[in-house]
């Protein structure tokens, strides 16, 4: 088992908590409770590389998106390999934080962090303050971002597969593959951990 951290960031009320709920506990409460600092989840990803399972282990760290709070999450980005900004599609000033958190994102995670940007609370529809092309422009200030991940923890639409999304790229920046055994280990390390050969 591979295990990485994970952070949730982005403001007050985006739905970083219900995110989390549904791909952990695929459950969903409208009255989900705000997030008082810091909460914790892990869940087990499957992920398949050619005709091999590689079992990730995510570690997802949720912050409360108040200002009293920002003091917190420079430490706990410390080690990140994984990080996903969110902004509520029902409140256009929800992107207006999203350069601070990737910002503390950049300075305190793994330099070859995964960065997703997550656009919220996609089925309130009727609700929609945020435009595709408002969205774009922001998305277009980051060469990381060539895309933004439109979800909803209400129904469930691309919860799972945004998780996906980040464990294969964690696979894919952190773990090689052994030529001789076909374990997976650290990229950082010129011999497998498995059968001492050198790659």
């Amino acid at each position: 088992m591979y295990r990485f951290k994970v952070i949730l960031a982005g403001d007050k009320n985006v739905g970083k908590s219900s995110l989390i709920s549904r791909f952990c506990d695929n459950n969903f409460d409208e009255r989900i409770k705000e997030t008082i600092g810091v909460a914790f989840k892990r869940k087990k990803v499957i992920v398949m590389d050619n005709n091999s399972e590689v079992a990730l282990d995510l570690n997802i760290w949720d912050f409360g998106g108040e200002e009293k709070y920002r003091t917190l999450f420079p430490p706990y980005a410390n080690g990140a390999a994984a990080a996903l900004i969110l902004f509520d599609t029902t409140n256009e000033k929800s992107l207006d934080g999203i350069a601070n958190w990737v910002k503390i994102i950049e300075d305190n995670s793994m330099p070859n962090v995964v960065k997703l940007l997550i656009a919220t609370k996609i089925d309130l529809k009727e609700k929609r303050e945020v435009s595709i092309k408002k969205a774009m422009e922001y998305c277009n200030n980051y060469d990381w971002c060539k895309e933004i991940v439109k979800t909803s923890s209400k129904s469930g639409e691309n919860v799972e597969e945004t998780f996906l999304t980040v464990a294969k790229n964690l696979l894919k920046r952190n773990l090689q593959k052994c030529e001789a055994c076909g374990a997976f280990f650290s990229i950082k390390l010129k011999f497998c951990t498995i059968c001492g050969k050198k790659n």
